[in-house]
């Protein structure tokens, strides 16, 4: 059950990654995305939220993503 959440998940904030637009967008789905890879795969959803919400609201900036 939490093998195909995590799944339904990953591939539901990869299709929309496309459809964002700035930076607050990008760290909100960095966030949910941050803190549920880091749930699945034992660590903390917190620390794993402020990564991904970081790396989403700055990849702009270091020209990984538009």
């Amino acid at each position: 059950m939490r093998k195909s959440l995590f799944t339904f998940a990953l591939i539901s904030v990869t299709a929309l990654s496309g459809c964002l637009d700035n930076d607050a967008e990008r760290a909100v789905a960095g966030g949910l995305a941050g803190a549920l890879v880091a749930d699945a795969t034992g660590g903390s959803a917190a620390v794993g939220a402020l990564g991904g919400a970081a790396v989403g609201a700055l990849c702009d900036d270091a020209r990984i993503c538009n």
